[in-house]
C-alpha cells in the first residue's frame, strides 16, 4: 500500500480488518514499529474523533504525531496551478508538500468539499497535489468525496459483531439536516461495503439525493425507507447533500429521521452513524441513547483503523 486514499488502496480488505481488530486486542504488539518515524497532520478543516484516533494510533505504534492546522498555524497554501499569486494564498503547495515529505515519513490530509462546484471538488485536487509533490505516504484524514479511515471503522464495527452464517442486510439511509452536507461519508461507505463484497446492501434517500454511480454501483436503491429498512441487521445513518444538483438541499422532510419505531421492522438492527449528529434531527435521541446505536463503539474502532493503515504503510516503507 503506497497510499491510503480510497478502498482502491487496499490489497487485502480482510486482512486490513483483521489487523486492526488485532490492534483492538492488543494496542502496543508493534510499538516499536514507528520508533523514530514522524507522523505529519494537516488539517484544512477542523476534526475532533480523526485528529485523536490518529494521534493515538500513531502513537501506539511509537511515532511522533504533529498536527498542523493550515491556514490557522500556518501560510495560506495555493493549490491551482500557473496561478499568479498576488490574493490571499502566500505559498504553493508544489513549494510546501516537497518540504513536509522531508520533515516527515508519513503525511495525513483533512480537506473538505467548498459544495460549488462538483468539478472541482471531485478532482481531489488538494490531496492529489500532496501525493503528486510530497514524496512519501500520504493518508485520507476525509477528502472532498472520500473518508476511507472512517469507513474501515465501520467496517470493523460491522465484522466484529455480526456472527451469522449469512451476509447481513447493511442498510445506508438518509437523514434529515440543518445544512448541505458533502457526500464524502455516504460515498465511501457505500465504496468499502461494495468492495467488500459480504452483504446485501441498500441505499434509501428521497428522490434527487442519487450519489455518485462509481461508489454505489452494485447496491439496492430504494426511495421508501420503511421498505429498505425490513429485516436490516444494521442501519447506517448520514445526510448529504445533492449531487446531481450539487451541494442543494432538495428535501427537509423530518419523517426520514430515524426513531426506534421505524427500527421495528427490522432484525433488532444496530444503528451506526460517523458522528458528529444532530440529535432529533438525524437521529432521535431514543435510538442514540439506546442500545441498538453504535455510534460509540465505531468512534472507538477509528484508532484501530488508523493503526492499522499506518502500519501497513510503515511495513511498506521498511521492505523498500
Amino acid at each position: 500500500m503506497k497510499h491510503f486514499l480510497s478502498s482502491h488502496d487496499v490489497v487485502d480488505m480482510q486482512h486490513l480488518v483483521a489487523s486492526a481488530l488485532n490492534y483492538k486486542a492488543n494496542p502496543f504488539k508493534d510499538e516499536t514499529l514507528g520508533k523514530n518515524k514522524r507522523l505529519g497532520m494537516l488539517f484544512l478543516n477542523p476534526s475532533m474523533r480523526t485528529r485523536i484516533s490518529t494521534q493515538l494510533a500513531a502513537r501506539n505504534l511509537g511515532m511522533d504525531a504533529i498536527v498542523f492546522n493550515v491556514g490557522q498555524d500556518g501560510w495560506a497554501l495555493e493549490f491551482e496551478d500557473d496561478v499568479i499569486m498576488n490574493g490571499t494564498t502566500v505559498e504553493h503547495v508544489k513549494d510546501a508538500a516537497p518540504v513536509l515529505g522531508k520533515y516527515f515519513d508519513i503525511l495525513g490530509l483533512r480537506t473538505f468539499p467548498l459544495l460549488k462546484s462538483k468539478e472541482d471538488d471531485y478532482s481531489e485536487q488538494y490531496i492529489q497535489q500532496f501525493v503528486k509533490y510530497a514524496g512519501v505516504p500520504i493518508v485520507s484524514l476525509e477528502s472532498s468525496t472520500l473518508h476511507p479511515l472512517q469507513s474501515l471503522a465501520d467496517l470493523i464495527t460491522i465484522q466484529e459483531t455480526f456472527h451469522q452464517k449469512r451476509k447481513p442486510k447493511i442498510v445506508l439511509t438518509w437523514a434529515p439536516h440543518v445544512k448541505p452536507l458533502p457526500q464524502c461519508v455516504a460515498n465511501s461507505f457505500s465504496q468499502w461495503i461494495n468492495a467488500f463484497g459480504q452483504a446485501d446492501f441498500v441505499i434509501t434517500h428521497p428522490e434527487n439525493y442519487e450519489l455518485d454511480t462509481k461508489f454505489t454501483k452494485g447496491a439496492k436503491i430504494l426511495y421508501d425507507q420503511a421498505a429498505a429498512l425490513k429485516d436490516a441487521d444494521y442501519v447506517y445513518v448520514k445526510n448529504w447533500s445533492s449531487y446531481n444538483e450539487y451541494g442543494k438541499i432538495l428535501c427537509t422532510d423530518a419523517d426520514w429521521m430515524l426513531t426506534p419505531e421505524k427500527l421495528r421492522v427490522t432484525n433488532e438492527a444496530k444503528v451506526m452513524h460517523c458522528l458528529p449528529v444532530r440529535r432529533n434531527v438525524e437521529l432521535s435521541a431514543g435510538v442514540l441513547d439506546g442500545s441498538s446505536s453504535y455510534v460509540t463503539r465505531q468512534a472507538e474502532n477509528r484508532v484501530w483503523a488508523a493503526q492499522a493503515v499506518l502500519a501497513e504503510l510503515l511495513k511498506e516503507k521498511t521492505n523498500k
